[in-house]
């Protein structure tokens, strides 16, 4: 965990000193190279170690390799003098009060006055860790409670004590947003916080009602998955994923400290207890509650602790929950099913309601606080209090009060008092209840809400795919939203209209959604129909438009920023390059994918990559076009998708003018600033160049390793053809190496390509394949 938040820092750019123990004992290979304990490379081993790690670890905790230069190995005994010089100490290490203890002594001894120090503890007091310590050092003592791996994992629980002063809290908060990119609540110092809390007490609970009701570990994870608005994993995939041994270790935590009814539910089971002498961890020793043979995934029978092939729940309230729209509806039809899936979600649903509630002012001070943190934490779509009101308040509250459930006093009055739900929009602002009364949710001015803008503001003009936003100081926002934000000709008539007005009325664009993805391509569907129904001109039509569109982007007299985020892919690319610039988030995976299916780019994306490699390449040096060309064209071949930002700048997907928003929900606002910026300093529209290509010499050098991977058997007698066709384009066709082209000859180029690969049957599988698939095909 310690070099996981080592990793996240260095991935922002902020530089980082990893200390761990001195090693006591020499290994076998540090002996045969005739080392001892007193060499610098034996007594950072831990540290070293920690840090080559980072390199192979999967997922990758770094946004790119470079960062490792950011993190300093160092031991708790060398370098812990180098303390006088650090902003902000975090302790990693073992779950133990006393150990903490004595680190944080030691700490003290070399610490600057006015550094922050803090616990990454899961769950353990952080008011007892600074007994003994001074004044300034509880003033700036907290716990901050990073959610494993910190890449990914948005939450970040910070923990105050009695002694932290206040300024303190207020910069850990806006520094855990605005540069550490957290969505960050404040919880209160009780066993594990606010969603190990809550989250561990769902497992158990989920946990039991399986064993009472009879239903089988594959039956679960069925309907507890996205289903109800939670992870893929569900919920034994994710005991499988933490760890059984962690999972445990989280839960005794709680039931040490807590009595009754509560130490019942977070009581192990006998059968854990079996599964944890017997090494079942999960995945990291190859089998939990699920184990893998072959291809295929077995299920524990708890009973008998044998594996068997997995099942799922059928029942009607599933089938009629697929009909519903929206996450609200579909639950509603679910918790009040009365089938095996009704009575199953119901008595686990109910009770992490009520003990959510039951908690509200011991864990944390407000419900939004509880929201966030199992929505950031554990990843559920919606928080305990806004799944209650989902589902009906008043209608719940009279199930759980017949079947015999004691409703905390505070929701009895709120009802009695007429609220009938926890929260409510008022004026355009999302409140909740609080005390007798709706309360504004206070938010980052830099989140921008789309939903709530729209409802203050409405919109510009629409259509099917998109709509054009007034986001404020005279700039507009123009949302994908189609499904999936595949691009169509809605999205095309959209872009070109934005344009128009913007450069009548406006200071610039951002292109930008609030979806799942910024935009996954084309509308595959759209063109597999018309390739299938022989409309090639009606292709020739739509790929001129997008191409037309693109050009307009680029060539705009007013700025135009694109805010990429999550699976930018195809044309979703294609709308980013010819942009003024581009503010990605850091988890942003972008790339020319086209081949996949059996196509390459056809709305100018070629063209852009080619020509950002160009750009990018120092004035007044020479340079071999034949270099810059190959690269291209193996970025485009190869399907190559960055799996960060900072990839993708590594990949020339982005500039290093462009700018990487680690905070997602910060985007629009970081766009928006990025407009006013470039308007600001009298943004000039590009100017249109002549691009070198390196005509029929370079397409034969170009296609001698596709040719060579083909003799060898390692691509298609397709994915040859998709190669030469690319490298036709990329190399400007038959004209001398080094002829200057325009832009709209590489056009032509790339659309007749692009259209007589669709005209191919090969290709049309290959389309075919990944619509019902979700995979590409080899053929």
């Amino acid at each position: 965990m310690g070099s996981g938040i080592a990793a996240h820092l260095a991935n922002i750019g902020i530089p980082t000193l990893l200390l761990d123990i001195v090693p006591r004992e020499l290994t076998k290979e540090e002996i045969e190279k005739g080392l001892t304990l007193e060499d610098r490379q034996v007594r950072n081993r831990f540290s070293t170690s920690s840090i080559q790690k980072l390199v192979k670890q999967k997922p990758a905790l770094l946004t790119s390799i470079k960062n490792l230069a950011l993190i300093e190995a160092g031991n708790l005994e060398d370098d812990i003098n180098k303390l006088k010089d650090i902003d902000w100490v975090i302790e990693v290490v073992v779950e133990n009060l006393s150990v903490k203890m004595q680190i944080f002594e030691r700490v003290e001894q070399y610490r600057k006055q006015g550094s922050i120090i803090s616990s990454n503890t899961s769950g353990i007091s952080v008011e007892a860790m600074v007994e003994g310590r001074s004044e300034d050092f509880k003033k700036h003592f907290l716990g901050t409670h990073f959610f494993n791996p910190p890449r990914y994992l948005k939450l970040l629980e910070v923990i105050p004590t009695q002694f932290t002063d206040s300024k303190v809290l207020d910069f850990m908060r806006k520094f855990g947003e605005d540069v550490l990119g957290k969505g960050v609540v404040i919880a209160k110092d009780t066993p594990n916080f606010i969603a190990n809390r809550i989250g561990t007490y769902g497992l158990m609970v989920t946990l039991q009602e399986m064993l009472s009701g009879r239903y089988s570990v594959g039956e679960v994870d069925s309907v507890t998955g996205p289903l109800i608005g939670r992870p893929k994993s569900a919920t034994f995939r994710t005991l499988d994923v933490v760890g059984l041994d962690t999972f445990v270790h989280v839960v005794t935590n709680v039931y040490e400290q807590v009595s009754g009814n509560e130490k019942e539910v977070f009581t192990v089971p006998a059968f854990m207890k079996e599964m944890l002498e017997k090494g079942w961890l999960g995945s990291k020793t190859g089998q939990g509650f699920f184990a893998k043979k072959g291809k295929e995934i077995f299920e524990l029978d708890t009973d008998t602790l044998q594996y068997g092939p997995r099942k799922k729940l059928k029942t009607a309230s599933i089938e009629m929950s697929k009909l519903e729209k929206g996450l609200s509806n579909k639950l509603k039809v679910l918790v009040y099913a009365n089938d095996r899936a009704g009575q199953l979600l119901w008595n686990i649903l109910s009770p992490v309601l009520m003990y959510s509630a039951e908690l509200l002012g011991t864990i944390a001070d407000d419900i939004v606080a509880i929201d966030n943190a199992m929505k950031w934490g554990f990843g559920w779509e919606m928080g305990p209090f806004e799944t209650w009101d989902s589902i009906g308040l008043e209608k719940s509250v009279q199930k759980m009060s017949n079947s015999g459930i004691a409703i905390p006093n505070w929701i009895t009055e709120m009802l009695a008092k007429g609220f009938h739900s926890f929260y409510k929009e008022v004026d355009g602002q999302t409140c909740f209840y609080q005390n007798g009364e709706y309360r504004s949710v206070a938010v980052n001015p830099k989140v921008i809400n789309l939903k709530q803008l729209k409802k203050q503001k409405g919109v510009i003009k629409k259509n099917s795919g998109a709509s054009l936003i007034d986001l404020g100081d005279e700039v507009v926002l123009l949302e994908f939203h189609s499904p999936n934000n595949a691009i169509g000709m809605d999205i095309i008539q959209m872009i070109n209209f934005a344009i128009d007005e913007v450069e009548r009325n406006y200071k610039g664009l951002v292109i930008g959604n609030q979806g799942k993805n910024f935009c996954v391509g084309a509308n595959l569907a759209m063109i597999l129909m018309e390739a299938q129904d022989d409309n090639i001109y009606e292709l020739d039509l739509v790929v001129r438009h997008f191409q037309q569109a693109m050009q307009k982007i680029k060539y705009s007299t007013k700025p135009v920023v694109v805010a990429p985020f999550a699976m930018t892919l195809g044309g979703g690319t294609e709308v980013c390059l010819p942009a003024a610039h581009i503010q990605a988030t850091a988890e942003t995976y972008m790339g020319l994918v086209e081949v996949g299916v059996g196509l390459i780019p056809g709305g100018g994306g070629n063209k852009e990559l080619y020509i950002k490699h160009l750009e990018n390449l120092p004035h007044g040096v020479e340079f071999d076009l034949q270099k810059v060309a190959n690269k291209v064209f193996e970025t485009i071949a190869m399907a190559k998708v960055s799996t960060s930002a900072e990839e993708a700048r590594e990949l020339n997907l982005l500039d290093l003018a462009d700018g990487i928003s680690v905070n997602s929900d910060h985007l629009l606002f970081d766009a928006k600033q990025a407009v006013l910026r470039l308007s600001e300093t009298g943004y000039k529209s590009k100017v249109r160049r002549k691009i070198p290509v390196v005509g029929e010499t370079g397409y034969a050098t170009l296609l001698l390793g596709a040719e060579a991977m083909f003799s060898s058997g390692y691509i298609s007698e397709h994915d040859l053809k998709i190669a030469k066709k690319l490298a036709y384009v990329l190399s400007g066709g038959k004209v001398l190496y080094g002829t200057e082209v325009d832009e709209q000859y590489l056009l032509n180029l790339e659309k007749e390509a692009f259209l007589s690969l669709v005209a191919e049957q090969k290709s049309q599988q290959r389309m075919q394949h990944m619509l019902l698939k979700g995979k590409p095909l080899r053929n």
